[in-house]
């Protein structure tokens, strides 16, 4: 039997099967631009703002700045425009004198909570880590050891399941296009694969060297480009190319 005609193909559905496989694809399509958006907002722009590419940004988050502190990076960075620069500057100053708890009640605690504990507390449901004791600000007044092994962990196990399952749908639903089958076997196979290097790359970006960066980079666009293709071919088959005279 031909492999790429056998009895149920995208192009001979019917009509409601197309319909609920092209909006679930549209939907996936659409999901997955608003997590490049996400992505942008909350690793490339903070960044850039700080006069990093997309891969010293990658560096930082997961390596970290060792011979800085998250809370110096965040104040000379992203949050540059949250503090008036004599506000900054207290900061920085109390970090190179050691941190001092007497210090931090006297000056540097007004400072966050007129700044700061706005968003970063327990109670803010946001996604930032709370300042308002000396032990939290403590914690980010140490050197930048990137994410740690526990927060990489919970975040690596949630897209490894997550990730896979949503590529289990759309390759299933890919299988049944008609392209070569040495195409359909690839383009099943690389998204895996991209998920296993970027997630992979994580760890090794950390522990390892920080040139696995450029790993991680590379990772999620094959992910990204393997997700389109199938998302592309697939729609193609269903709607545009010609298809057999079948009763719908």
């Amino acid at each position: 039997m031909n492999a790429t005609r056998f009895a149920h193909t995208l192009r001979q559905l019917p009509l409601p099967m197309r319909l609920l496989f092209s909006s679930f694809l549209a939907t996936v399509g659409i999901g997955y631009l608003a997590a490049i958006f996400l992505m942008f907002l909350l690793n490339v722009d903070p960044h850039r703002a700080m006069n990093m590419g997309l891969v010293q940004g990658v560096v930082m988050k997961y390596h970290g700045q060792r011979e800085n502190t998250r809370l110096q990076a965040a104040i000379e960075g992203a949050m540059a425009d949250k503090l008036e620069t004599p506000d900054s500057e207290r900061i920085k100053s109390w970090i190179r004198d050691g941190v001092p708890e007497a210090r931090y009640v006297a000056e540097i605690q007004p400072i966050l909570q007129k700044s700061c504990t706005a968003c970063h507390n327990a109670q803010s449901g946001l996604p930032v880590p709370a300042l308002t004791s000396y032990e939290e600000t403590l914690d980010l007044a140490k050197p930048d050891l990137g994410e740690s092994v526990g927060a990489l962990a919970r975040v690596s196990h949630i897209h490894l399941f997550g990730i896979s399952l949503l590529f289990l749908l759309t390759g299933g639903i890919f299988a049944l296009s008609e392209v070569p089958a040495w195409l359909r076997n690839l383009l099943i196979v690389t998204p895996f694969a991209a998920i296993w290097l970027d997630i992979g790359s994580w760890w090794f970006t950390k522990f390892a060297a920080p040139l696995f960066g450029y790993v991680v980079v590379a990772g999620g666009a094959l992910m990204g480009i393997a997700l389109a293709a199938q998302i592309a071919i697939a729609l193609w088959d269903m709607w545009l190319a010609p298809r057999p005279n079948t009763q719908e």
